[in-house]
């Protein structure tokens, strides 16, 4: 049962996208595409590229070089919709001061892109021949960006929690998801490079990550689906803050 390529393997691939392809189509379907339109790209072109870089593995006909081309674009793709995704969150949270959520979201999608870029050059530059370029450079990228990735969600909640910001329940929901799947991710490296396991040992590993995904889509579904409790807000106004002032002095240099 937990040996690669066996029927838990192949469902541990293939069902938490097809669960998220779902989600995104869930979400459209509620007429939530407008709220969170990078998290229903993310969606839909995430799971897809999952599912044909899981044919590409299964394919005969699809060779090993091939193979890694096929995830590298995939990898490029999910992860500049997972920045794009953190920063749609970083906006909403941010909604009470649109001036500094501007400037936020901007910031963390220009960031993803230049990652992503970066990632790019590292590999293309990178020695070895073709073969050894692709696996390193995808080993290489996918590190940086769940290091990074988690270390922004980490930012984020601090951030909220500092400046007593509320979140909506999905948002909350989807950083919560992407941060768990990143420690795990990160947490199952650490083990490899300090362990060095054994073969079996890497496949063990590479079930928790699946394993760990699958759980953070049903994690997704979970925050849509469940409706949260209402809470009433006090009518009394708070008094101001410093994100007051900086969304005023940002309004006064955009529209002096």
């Amino acid at each position: 049962m937990l040996q690669a390529h066996s029927f838990l393997w192949n469902y541990l691939w293939v069902a938490p996208n097809v669960f998220l392809l779902g989600l995104g189509l869930l979400l459209w379907r509620r007429g939530l595409s407008r709220q969170f339109p990078a998290f229903l790209a993310f969606a839909i072109l995430s799971s897809v590229g999952g599912l044909a870089v899981f044919l590409a593995d299964i394919l005969p006909s699809v060779s090993p070089e091939n193979f890694w081309r096929v995830d590298w674009l995939c990898l490029l793709i999910e992860s500049f919709l997972k920045f794009l995704v953190i920063a749609e969150v970083f906006s909403r949270v941010l909604n009470p001061y649109p001036s500094v959520s501007r400037l936020g979201r901007v910031l963390v999608s220009a960031f993803g892109a230049v990652l992503v870029l970066l990632g790019v050059l590292t590999a293309a530059l990178s020695p070895g021949d073709t073969s050894f370029r692709l696996i390193s450079g995808f080993h290489l990228l996918e590190q940086t960006v769940f290091l990074i990735e988690s270390g922004v969600i980490l930012f984020l909640f601090l951030f909220a929690a500092y400046f007593r910001l509320s979140w909506d329940r999905f948002s909350f929901g989807l950083l919560l998801g992407f941060g768990v799947s990143a420690c795990a991710y990160l947490a199952t490296w650490a083990v490899i490079t300090n362990v060095a396991p054994s073969a079996h040992g890497r496949v063990l590993l590479d079930f928790l990550n699946m394993a760990t995904y699958h759980a953070c889509v049903l994690l997704w579904f979970y925050y849509l689906l469940v409706p949260g409790k209402v809470v009433a807000k006090s009518a009394v106004p708070l008094p101001e803050n410093t994100l007051d002032v900086w969304n005023r002095e940002l309004e006064r240099l955009v529209h002096p």
